[in-house]
């Protein structure tokens, strides 16, 4: 058992546990709001943004998918504005593409008229268009109807995480993987890592992504939620001058997934997915790779069935595109006919961090979460790269709070 004595020498007043872009950000807030305050961050892989910030398609989302007044509405908005001022200030790769979305089949065109509506309510400026308006932004693509959203861009949010990391002025452990947390409300907080350093804090930050439901346990707080995998396959298109820029269908609204979309990322290749199926761990990034502790987990969980019961027939149209290319491939050629099955090169894949609540809720806003001096992001996927600066913010007020009341 980690213990703090009662006569603590602190190692520093906010600890953050994670170095994926939501918890360098926070790091950089915290330093910016209040110099002089001591943070550490601990990141267990070798170096940053190994995980969701550095395995999604690096996209500066706009905003329009989401309910207007949430925390992803508002983020978002003011998060791709704010990446791309980051971007520029500090010479990282990115470029302001505009995106489509389109509509192949009729039913989908009210919900298209309806990302118009919630597109305007969050202030983001949409055109719509035409079968032979499509077409003057994409040659190749096929639609009855689509919109164009300016603001969409693409960035290096690897980078932007390396960025974050020198720029906070925080104390940033690699290779410190978090084994136990003694939280004493009266004292603070105590971590040891697996090497056997412990650290003791004012204050602890939980921005753990993926495991950030295992680590509000061990501080000993109920997250009233678990994190559900899900791995999003990509392939890269061997015929990148098919697609000038970002080309998305529309999507379920049932669903926190955006569906199979193309995309021209910062270095001029095209990435296609993601398919979203159930993973087998929590950084499971191929079928191959089975954890039975952390599987056992997430099917212990109610949720996880109640997911399976609703929604089985669109995870088996997920899993039948993951396991037969022909299938990914005819998905993909509802926006792209001329692409070929042999255009389509496997390449690496992400998971997806969701938080699922005991009914079977998939948890869609950001969720962040206050116990007594710890402060848990336990909802942030996509679009929480581009929504990361505003985020930090909010969690780094939150951090200083319960440091000003320790």
């Amino acid at each position: 058992m980690v213990h703090v004595r009662s006569a603590v020498a602190y190692d520093c007043d906010v600890l953050v546990i994670g170095g994926g872009i939501v918890g360098l950000s926070t790091a950089y807030a915290i330093t910016r709001a209040a110099p002089g305050t001591r943070v550490t961050v601990l990141e267990k892989e070798a170096g940053p943004a190994r995980h969701q910030t550095g395995r999604n398609s690096g996209v500066i989302h706009s905003g329009i998918y989401y309910r207007p007044g949430s925390l992803k509405a508002r983020y978002a908005v003011k998060g791709a504005t704010e990446m791309v001022k980051f971007c520029a200030e500090y010479g990282i790769a990115h470029a302001v593409t505009g995106k489509l979305i389109v509509a192949t089949e009729r039913d989908e065109l009210p919900r298209l008229h309806g990302l118009v509506q919630r597109g305007r309510e969050n202030g983001i400026p949409v055109r719509e268009l035409g079968p032979a308006q499509i077409s003057e932004y994409e040659p190749e693509v096929e639609g009855l109807a689509a919109i164009h959203v300016g603001t969409t861009g693409v960035c290096d949010f690897v980078g932007v995480a390396r960025q974050l990391a020198a720029a906070s002025g925080a104390e940033i452990r690699y290779g410190a993987r978090v084994e136990r947390i003694d939280r004493r409300p009266a004292l603070g907080v105590a971590v040891r890592t697996t090497a056997g350093d412990v650290l003791r804090a004012r204050v602890l930050v939980n921005c753990a992504g993926l495991h950030c439901d295992e680590v509000a346990r061990l501080a000993g707080d109920d997250p009233e939620m678990r994190i559900v995998p899900f791995r999003g396959e990509y392939y890269e298109l061997a015929r990148p001058e098919l697609v000038r820029g970002l080309v998305y269908p529309v999507p379920d609204p049932a669903f926190p997934f955006l569906g199979v979309h193309l995309t021209r990322g910062i270095d001029g290749g095209v990435h296609i997915g993601p398919n979203a199926v159930p993973a087998l761990a929590r950084e499971g990034y191929g079928w191959g790779v089975v954890r039975p502790r952390e599987l056992g987990a997430t099917l212990a969980w109610p949720g996880s069935w109640h997911i399976a019961r609703q929604h089985w027939r669109y995870g088996a149209g997920e899993l039948r595109r993951s396991v037969s290319k022909a299938a990914f491939t005819r998905a993909v050629r509802r926006l792209l006919p001329a692409v070929r099955e042999d255009d389509l090169v496997p390449t690496a894949a992400g998971v997806r961090a969701q938080a699922v609540l005991r009914d079977g809720t998939l948890v869609d806003d950001f969720l962040i979460k206050e116990g007594a001096r710890t402060v848990h992001v336990l909802n942030a996927p996509s679009p929480a790269a581009t929504a990361s600066l505003p985020i930090g913010r909010e969690v780094a007020r939150r951090a200083l709070e319960a440091l000003v009341g320790s």
